[in-house]
């Protein structure tokens, strides 16, 4: 997703034929090419135990893959990168919230977080947090569930 180290070099094990011989590089000079990412949707699908999954399993591993393939080395995001995926992968649930004194507040405690990282706990929170509060939710929640 964000091209880190991490996420790209664990990805590989998991492509699909093996190794790609254009990744590498062809001097010790030559620029190295960053690994291709694979998409959430293939992670997912190349975890036997998810084949026969739920919804609801489905997304928590969806949520897990995201975190693991923008987190740095340490398994870690910092506040750029949390930010970051907040506007593009949460944007549905983040949009109209700036008003919001909460939603402020939760960006204000984001910011003045300790070591300014998030672990998986901590991004988690935050995501669950911002849908309790989001606009979006009560579309959800108006949603016709029966015939």
């Amino acid at each position: 997703m964000c091209g880190c180290t991490h996420s790209t070099q664990d990805q590989l094990p998991h492509s699909e034929g093996g190794s790609n011989p254009s990744t590498a590089p062809t001097s010790t000079l030559a620029p190295r090419k960053m690994p291709k990412s694979i998409s959430i949707s293939k992670q997912l699908a190349s975890i036997k135990a998810l084949q026969k999954g739920s919804d609801l399993e489905k997304a928590m591993a969806t949520f897990a893959l995201t975190f693991r393939n923008a987190c740095d080395p340490d398994g870690k995001l910092g506040k750029a990168t949390a930010r970051s995926l907040l506007h593009t992968q949460f944007g549905a649930f983040t949009e109209g919230q700036e008003t919001k004194p909460e939603y402020r507040e939760l960006l204000s405690e984001l910011e003045e977080h300790t070591g300014n990282k998030l672990d998986f706990e901590d991004f988690m929170i935050l995501l669950l947090s911002i849908t309790v509060m989001s606009d979006l939710l009560q579309d959800v929640w108006s949603v016709k569930i029966t015939k």
